[in-house]
């Protein structure tokens, strides 16, 4: 077994690897433009005529709405970071963190395999967050239309919170961190990786539209997500880790 010193060494060196996370959200985004298509859809149509007619008009609610969303996101790493603290007691500070890398990496796995099309049942670990979605769900719709940039971004904060398999991969990466503030940061970076695709939307629908579609592009981010879980599994195979002293 590790000792604890080489274990959080090895552990904070890939899940500090924000790069990773950012790439994470980009690759997983293209799964879900589908979802964040339409729901960028629905607020632009709640925009004023004048607005959508507009597209230097519209940009500024896109990106305050998902900025908003990011927020959430960064909340959530926040209270994963939280919650792992509560979670390894039973475990030991070693055993525990041991058991938070496998349990990422199975989730992450799942999900990789799922945006490969090679899993489509990794779709019900969305149940997970199904009961909070409907508690919150009626507030966002009561933000609708949205007249002003912050309204949008409060619609964008509840968008972050509706049940997603992938998120909660992303979530499942920053619970190995061990590290409270590291937790939501690699959240933060998750978010951010999936900035362009999402406002990309509304801007180069066409190119986007493919990349979403592709097979050969479903599957490259599917098998990037599996040996992400490889890495969370066996932190020391990471190549670009980073030490610490």
């Amino acid at each position: 077994m590790l000792s604890s010193a080489p274990a959080m060494e090895i552990l904070q060196g890939f899940s500090t690897s924000y790069l990773v996370a950012m790439a994470m959200g980009f690759f997983t985004s293209l799964h879900c433009l589908g979802m964040c298509g339409s729901i960028i859809g629905a607020l632009t149509l709640s925009l004023r005529q004048d607005i959508r007619r507009n597209t230097q008009a519209i940009v500024p609610y896109v990106l305050s709405y998902n900025l908003g969303r990011i927020c959430s996101y960064t909340a959530a790493g926040l209270l994963v970071g939280l919650l792992h603290q509560v979670f390894i007691l039973p475990f030991g500070k070693v055993d525990g963190y041991r058991v938070l890398q496998i349990t990422s990496a199975l989730i992450m796995g799942g999900a990789g395999l799922y945006v490969g099309g090679w899993f489509p049942r990794f779709a019900y670990i969305e149940r997970v967050g199904s009961g909070f979605w409907r508690a919150i769900e009626p507030v966002g719709r009561r933000l609708v239309p949205v007249h002003t940039l912050s309204s949008s971004f409060l619609f964008g904060v509840i968008w972050g919170w509706l049940p997603c398999g992938l998120v909660y991969s992303a979530l499942a990466l920053s619970a190995t961190v061990g590290d409270i503030q590291r937790s939501a940061l690699t959240m933060l970076a998750f978010g951010l990786g999936t900035l362009p695709a999402v406002m990309g939307v509304g801007i180069m629908t066409s190119l986007m539209t493919r990349l979403a579609r592709s097979r050969w592009a479903r599957r490259c981010a599917g098998l990037f997500m599996v040996l992400l879980a490889v890495f969370a599994a066996f932190p020391e195979l990471y190549p670009l880790r980073m030490q610490t002293n």
